[in-house]
């Protein structure tokens, strides 16, 4: 029996136009429908007047309902894979689904569209040569604060996903662990009250004070800024990341790698200057 194919299908972040045709056609040809939620998904697949059998796979059924598709695509059916917004898998639910037909030799198709991350960091005005995804930060303020100490030296523009309520709280942490770098702020892409600040992390911050702290946030950040150092300024740096919580070998790598020093060397000394409580 042939199998079936997996399409994974980027849908609009917020305005409805931003859905592709192939998408459309995607969508009506299926046999059916995976969605993150089917009360979401409704509404956009009622808008374009598509009808097709609907199954959810939100997160904390996903293991479970991506067998029950698997076994659906190997049945021959074709199989339409989408998230609330966006695409699939980035951020959101889906790759577990997408893993498991990879395994079973299933055909996995992506079907390109709208990216919230792509779509805010091309106005962002920062460099976009290299840049690296985190995605979202730790809810809990160690775990968040020891993340971005770790993500200090790097030198490609920093891209993060957050939640509105702790949009604020965030912002505060990359200042004070990365520096009062040039940053851009972007909520609400391609909605209503869509929105860019493009300033400093500490301007950003005093001017959101006085907006409304709603919908899902982007936050862009530079990357770290390389000049040479001494030896003394390196091992220095090297003892601050671990005061801030690094191991010592992750402290020596990162600052090695942003230097262009040897790690060995820099361990070594590490190991005669101890953190300074």
């Amino acid at each position: 029996m042939t199998k079936g194919t997996l399409y994974v299908v980027a849908t609009p972040i917020g305005n409805l136009e931003d859905i592709t045709a192939r998408a459309l056609r995607v969508l009506r040809e299926v046999d059916m429908i995976a969605a993150e939620d089917t009360r979401h998904s409704l509404k956009l697949l009622n808008h374009f007047g598509i009808s097709k059998p609907l199954t959810s796979y939100w997160s904390e059924k996903e293991k479970t309902k991506a067998e029950e598709i698997i076994a659906r695509l190997l049945s021959g059916k074709q199989v339409a894979l989408i998230s609330d917004a966006g695409t699939p898998g980035i951020s959101d639910p889906g790759i577990i689904l997408i893993k498991r037909a990879i395994e079973e030799n299933i055909a996995v198709v992506p079907i390109p569209g709208p990216s919230a991350l792509i779509a805010a960091l091309s106005v962002s005005g920062l460099p976009t040569e290299e840049f690296t995804f985190i995605g979202f930060l730790p809810a809990k303020s160690g775990q968040r604060i020891k993340r971005l100490s770790e993500l200090a030296h790097e030198t490609r523009t920093l891209i993060f996903y957050e939640a509105p309520h702790r949009i604020m709280e965030s912002l505060a942490d990359m200042k004070d662990r990365l520096g009062d770098r040039v940053a851009a702020v972007a909520k609400e892409i391609s909605k209503l009250h869509e929105d860019v600040q493009r300033s400093t992390l500490s301007l950003i911050l005093e001017n959101l004070r006085s907006k409304t702290i709603a919908g899902e946030y982007v936050v862009m950040v530079e990357g770290f800024k390389k000049e040479g150092c001494t030896a003394d300024e390196a091992l220095h740096e090297v003892l601050a990341l671990m005061k801030k919580g690094l191991g010592r070998k992750e402290a020596v790598r990162v600052v090695a790698e942003s230097y262009k020093i040897s790690k060995k060397e820099l361990y070594d000394r590490s190991l005669d200057a101890p953190v300074q409580s």
